[in-house]
């Protein structure tokens, strides 16, 4: 018989025990599995969220506070933009570096979810998630000409109660105190949803952001679409996208007809980035009274700061959980030996050699862990599945049942390492019993 049969026999007539030690397994497993996956997700909802732009354009301050509070609407506004910078990436001296500019105005709420002002190319150039394109659930964007409609993310419009047609009023501390009523805005779309901290707002034509607060319309019309009589906006943010350069750097030079030409390696000399965009940030912080930032770049030091140590926390306290499992395995086959003497010298007298017995107790002991590891994985997703709806209620972010991440593999091999190293004792214990005193009634 093969040995892993005679050890899952074992395991079989021990059943109770072996089944509470599998089950105290599979939950420090299980609180691994939840750790990995929901961190996972979340940094990688973090990190993509502003992927749709290079660049966010602040007043003075800090940078993460920019990221925050353009991003994921969680501070107020870094000071303010000019509506003059906004024009200088539209069509003045920084254009040939932008392909895109739009601005964003923040500062009202409705029912809990944030207002924001914008313009309608937030739909149609931004991407979210690395290439995803915005859509709508219900309804549509909003155009240049229709100030006063809105646009609800997902989330919003389930916690608002905002659907297609609806109309609201925008909501500010200061606006109750002075007794100012504004002009209500209609909802014409709902976005579906998409994971990130847009699902949480509720998005305005920039064009009706002002005329809510008496503000005409710039001068320049490049966000209206129209003009009026001018007072200087001033957004919350400006967020950029840059051009590309494709195109072969000054100096080289390569003959087609030569023997040694690669075509393979013209076209990687021509994909580079564009070293002026990248400069961008420091000639704008040297030169002017307002800053750039880079949200991938705040937001990996965010994850890689706090939240990472946090995860390394609760990973750790994980794995205290699993040795905690891995003794108490240890000694419930170490107590049960004295029961399996006489097994084990019976096995001996019927020739199964010392290093047999000690694996046998070893394959139970592997057994053991691989039984709690899997059913930690199991209990581990059951878990993500239940909390993912609570999840993504309160933050917008999607964690489902099935999201899995490459270092759970790490898992099963790391729990038949411990196995190995907490059955040692037991099996030792076998490999040295003497088969005569074993045997003696």
């Amino acid at each position: 018989m093969p040995l892993w049969k005679i050890a899952c026999r074992s395991i079989q007539f021990r059943a109770v025990s072996s089944a509470l030690t599998a089950f105290s397994m599979s939950l420090g497993a299980a609180l691994i599995v939840t750790v990995i996956v929901i961190h996972g997700v979340l940094s990688d909802s973090f990190n993509r969220s502003a992927q749709g732009y290079d660049l966010i354009v602040a007043g003075k301050g800090s940078p993460l506070d920019v990221v925050l509070s353009s991003v994921f609407y969680l501070r107020p506004p870094v000071g303010e933009v000019p509506d003059s910078y906004l024009k200088m990436f539209q069509r003045g001296q920084y254009s040939h570096l932008i392909e895109e500019a739009i601005p964003v105005s923040i500062g009202h709420h409705f029912r809990g979810a944030p207002i924001v002002g914008t313009s309608p190319e937030f739909f149609t150039k931004l991407k979210y998630m690395g290439n995803r394109e915005y859509k709508f659930a219900a309804g549509r964007n909003f155009t240049f000409g229709e100030d006063f409609t809105a646009v609800a993310g997902s989330r919003a419009s389930k916690r608002t109660g905002l659907k297609v047609g609806d109309e609201f009023t925008p909501e500010s501390v200061q606006d109750a105190e002075e007794g100012l009523e504004h002009r209500p805005f209609k909802v014409v779309g709902v976005l579906a949803p998409t994971g990130t901290p847009n699902d949480g707002a509720v998005f305005i034509n920039i064009d009706g952001f002002y005329d809510m607060h008496g503000h005409d319309h710039h001068e320049s019309g490049d966000v209206a679409g129209h003009s009026h009589a001018e007072e200087p906006r001033k957004y919350s943010a400006v967020l950029l996208m840059t051009k590309q350069n494709t195109v072969k750097p000054q100096g080289t030079a390569v003959d087609p007809n030569s023997p040694d030409f690669n075509p393979s390696a013209v076209l990687d000399e021509r994909a580079y980035v564009n070293i002026d965009a990248m400069k961008l940030p420091g000639v704008l912080d040297k030169t002017t009274d307002i800053q750039a930032v880079s949200p991938v770049r705040e937001i990996t030091a965010l994850l890689t700061g706090i939240i990472g140590n946090i995860q390394m926390v609760l990973i750790f306290l994980s794995v205290l959980v699993v040795l905690t499992a891995g003794i108490g395995m240890m000694v419930s086959i170490y107590n049960s030996m004295s029961e399996r003497k006489q097994e084990i010298a019976v096995m001996r007298a019927l020739g199964a050699r010392r290093l047999t017995v000690m694996t046998i107790i070893l394959l139970e002991s592997i057994l053991l862990s691989l039984g709690g590891g899997l059913l930690g994985l199991f209990f581990g997703h059951l878990l993500i599945g239940g909390i993912g709806p609570w999840i993504s209620e309160y933050t917008g972010i999607i964690v489902r049942a099935w999201d899995f991440k490459p270092m759970e593999l790490v898992l099963l091999p790391g729990l038949v390492l411990l196995a190995s190293v907490v059955g040692f004792l037991p099996a030792a214990v076998a490999y040295k019993q003497d088969v005569a005193t074993s045997l003696t009634p």
